[in-house]
């Protein structure tokens, strides 16, 4: 029986390495609360709870291996359907799969108990979203929308918490964010969809929403503009309405790729709607806060269509005769199947370790807004503690996001190279990830976005703050521990790049960002590599591998950013050629 995640060394390798009995710990207050838990399922201690995690983590491969991942090629070829009445009907088999889900109480995965949820930390989930998206990847879209109910839950009052939750746990209802617009896409602050309210006080909406992943779902989290006099991002408010005959789906687009979800372009007419939280912090602080929990939601589906690509590559590669033996034998296809392995395992690392920091930077948070501070020294501590989580998660949430989508197409398009002409063809599903793959750096912020955001990170000291650590680590293998004095030596260079970057503007460092974060990201990846390796004897050469091969493209990146190179944006008009005649 297929089982995604007993069938995959990393991330069991992974469960074992990071230290799950400390998010254990934090995530249940010490397991302070289990004997007054209702549910009857806190767990008794660390050994419990990550016991728990596991058979969950069978269960979700399981259930990936089993049924959606046979359902997949269907669901791509046939996808979903718009009814006249502005509903969508969803693909038979995704229902079916959505229900196996449900049974396996799975679609409350973050959610406190009280409201049937499993209450797992961010980073077992995200082990569950790229088994997922591993399976089918269009399904995380859907299984991966778990995000909103966690923003109810962070924001919304407990009338609407009481009421909503319990449903998205059960499988009742599924959800939609509901942010972009035709003439509002990365940048949000341009949103115009119009809330207003009548003499009674109660919200309607009216307008257009574009791009909405799930925008069938039942309950839609929309971000509108409550404040008609105010034109940036402080003119929004988010709100909570439920479909209806007031909203429809006025159009299915037709997309490359991720057929199984549908992506619906929504027409509020006057909608009934209740605001979440306060007015005008709808952008500024929920929905920032529900992206950044979607980013690595899509760095874990990367993830998922990565290994596919690989799985698919390796074998073919193990398979295929051709010259008198495996191509696997040809030095140029080694090497494409072995990066393409160690890309995946990167990305698996960075992203992993992302959303362990975001387990400690919200159970801290909470322990904050809930008052559970001991003291007032402790109070402070956690307050620091709550900035400087902030910032590295400012920098890693971006990086994990830029690094995972843009392995996935590479990934993706080297499985079609392995597979020849094969994989250009149908009869393989070479070409469905790379078609899947395609989205994730576009979606939930694009690379350039990422990047842009990532690079303040860099360039403000949370590289710093979060490679000294990891410096401060000593070896007893000279290999790792003179790859160790490499990636500092790197961390010098990035420095003095930023520092010669700083003295040109902020222009200069948004057109030299990706080469600033690319090399940034082989000494955040080098170091988890290298701490993997001191427990594993083939980490070890997997670290080598990644280190040695990415150190020469960090020099490269890092000389052409000290030239000063600035005309791709001070010679635009003149490099880029007129703009073509209709």
């Amino acid at each position: 029986m297929a089982n995604y995640f007993l069938d995959n060394e990393d991330i069991q390798f992974l469960f074992n390495h990071i230290d799950l009995a400390e998010l254990a710990a934090i995530q249940e207050d010490g397991f302070a609360h289990t004997a007054d838990d209702p549910s009857g399922y806190a767990p008794r201690d660390a050994a419990d709870a990550v016991d728990n995690y596991r058979r969950v983590l069978e269960i979700v491969g399981e259930v990936a291996g089993e049924m959606i991942a046979p359902n997949a090629e269907q669901i791509d070829h046939e996808g979903n359907t718009l009814n006249d009445d502005g509903t969508v009907t969803l693909h038979p088999l995704v229902r079916q799969n959505l229900r196996r889900l449900t049974q396996a109480d799975l679609m409350a995965y973050t959610l406190p108990r009280k409201y049937g949820g499993l209450n797992f930390p961010c980073l077992t989930y995200t082990m569950a979203a790229e088994m997922v998206a591993r399976a089918d990847c269009s399904l995380t879209n859907l299984f991966g929308l778990q995000g909103i109910a966690e923003t109810i839950n962070a924001f919304a009052s407990d009338e609407i918490k009481d009421e909503v939750l319990p449903r998205f746990a059960s499988g009742e209802v599924s959800g939609a964010m509901v942010l972009t617009e035709p003439d509002a896409g990365s940048d949000l602050q341009a949103v115009r969809l119009r809330a207003f309210q009548d003499e009674q006080g109660n919200w309607y909406l009216n307008g257009v929403k574009r791009f909405i992943t799930n925008g069938c779902g039942e309950i839609l989290l929309v971000l509108a503009r409550s404040e008609p006099d105010i034109s940036d991002g402080r003119g929004l408010s988010l709100f909570i309405t439920e479909r209806s005959e007031r909203v429809k789906v006025r159009h299915l687009e037709n997309k490359l790729g991720i057929h199984g979800s549908p992506t619906c372009e929504l027409v509020f007419d006057n909608t009934p709607c209740r605001l979440i939280g306060e007015r005008q912090r709808g952008l500024i602080t929920y929905v920032m806060a529900l992206m950044n929990g979607a980013r690595v939601d899509i760095a874990a589906q990367s993830l998922g269509v990565g290994e596919a690509a690989y799985r698919l590559a390796r074998t073919y590669a193990h398979t295929r005769c051709q010259f008198g033996g495996p191509i696997e034998r040809l030095p140029a296809v080694a090497e494409l199947v072995t990066d393409m392995k160690i890309d995946v395992e990167a990305a698996r690392a960075l992203t992993y370790e992302t959303a362990r920091i975001c387990d400690h930077e919200n159970n801290n948070l909470r322990v904050l807004e809930l008052g559970q501070s001991v003291d007032k020294d402790d109070e402070k501590r956690r307050k620091q503690l709550s900035r400087a989580m902030k910032r590295l998660n400012g920098m890693l949430t971006p990086m994990s996001k830029y690094y995972a989508s843009e392995m996935a197409i590479r990934v993706a398009t080297n499985a079609i190279q392995v597979l020849g002409g094969s994989g250009y063809m149908k009869d393989y599903a070479a070409e469905r990830y790379l078609r899947d793959a395609r989205i994730t750096t576009i979606y939930e912020g694009t690379s350039q976005l990422q990047v842009v955001a990532a690079v303040r990170g860099v360039s403000s000291g949370s590289l710093d703050s979060w490679a000294e650590s990891h410096e401060q680590k000593t070896y007893a293998d000279p290999m790792l521990e003179g790859l160790k004095q490499k990636l500092i030596d790197a961390r010098r260079r990035v420095n003095e790049a930023v520092a010669m970057v700083k003295t040109k503007g902020s222009s200069y460092l948004d057109l030299s960002g990706r080469r600033l974060v690319d090399s940034a990201l082989v000494i955040v990846i080098g170091h988890l590599l290298l701490s993997q390796g001191d427990r594993d004897d083939r980490k070890k050469r997997v670290a080598r591998r990644y280190i040695e091969r990415e150190l020469p493209i960090l020099k490269a990146n890092l000389e052409t950013v000290l030239a000063g190179d600035a005309s791709p944006t001070e010679e635009y008009a003149l490099l880029a050629g007129p703009v073509p005649a209709a």
